[in-house]
């Protein structure tokens, strides 16, 4: 059987025309494989690496762009290992902060009942309830693949009891909540995207030929159920849309908040 050393030069190899790390990534799906971590593969690149023709049908799904986390089913998020599967968004670092927004809103208003729009794999509605166990919290998706995977990552922190999940379009049949949060799809379709990204479903990430127009259904939606507060992810070239479409809807409440690189990248609106 080939050693780590062999496998990893072969799968680099393979990798290379494919993506921008090729060594990096044929690590991560090495230990993935095998069930080690960095420090193994490193230290013992003479390891005998079993049914290697298997993890090879893996470097080749990433030859074809299938996402890294789709392969392996896990992605880190706050610090986090979550269950991701096919045909579900991958979460992003940047929606952290949303998170983070979001808990600070809640803890403002001293809320209790929180909704999320769009939930995808569960992680904000999850993490807010590890924040904020006090909470109770509406989560809900169009998608039955991101109910079924929420459920999961809700199970897998132990918060199922605290999140009730729902397979409905933004907050039908649910009662209004105090606070409001979403991470909606915000892109436009005009938008050229990478190889790997447009293999996420696109229900997922596109918002319309502007890419706002769930944003502004949603800010309109919040207002007419009189939130005490909504917070949103959104473009990093959606400001100057939004803060027009709050003016026109006498909208004076609002603030917005940048990532870590200094791009803006969602808004909070207060009842």
């Amino acid at each position: 059987m080939p050693c780590i050393k062999e496998v990893l030069h072969q799968s680099s190899l393979m990798l290379s025309k494919s993506v921008k790390n090729p060594k990096k990534e044929a690590m991560i799906l090495l230990r993935e494989w095998i069930r080690k971590d960095d420090v193994f593969l490193i230290t013992h690149d003479d390891f005998e690496v079993s049914d290697v023709d298997g993890f090879l049908k893996w470097v080749k799904q990433r030859v074809e762009h299938t996402p890294l986390e789709y392969i392996t089913q896990k992605v880190s998020f706050y610090s986090k290992e979550f269950i991701i599967k096919e045909g579900v968004l991958v979460p992003r670092p940047e929606t952290e902060i949303l998170v983070d927004k979001t808990a600070e809103l809640i803890k403002g208003f001293g809320a209790k009942n929180v909704a999320e729009i769009g939930t995808g794999s569960g992680v904000i509605s999850i993490m807010l309830s590890l924040l904020l166990p006090q909470i109770k919290i509406c989560a809900t998706d169009i998608s039955p693949k991101a109910i079924e995977t929420a459920k999961l990552n809700a199970q897998k922190f132990g918060v199922e009891n605290r999140i009730k999940f729902y397979l409905t379009s933004y907050l039908d049949g649910i009662e209004p909540p105090q606070i409001l949060v979403s991470n909606p799809p915000y892109i436009s379709k005009k938008e050229n995207l990478e190889k790997h990204v447009l293999n996420e479903p696109h229900s997922a990430l596109f918002g319309g030929e502007q890419g706002d127009e769930m944003l502004k259904d949603i800010i309109l939606l919040a207002k007419k159920l009189n939130v005490l507060a909504l917070a949103c992810e959104m473009g990093y070239d959606q400001k100057e849309s939004i803060k027009s479409f709050f003016e026109d809807n006498k909208i004076a409440n609002y603030s917005f908040y940048q990532d870590l690189s200094g791009l803006d990248r969602g808004f909070m609106m207060k009842g």
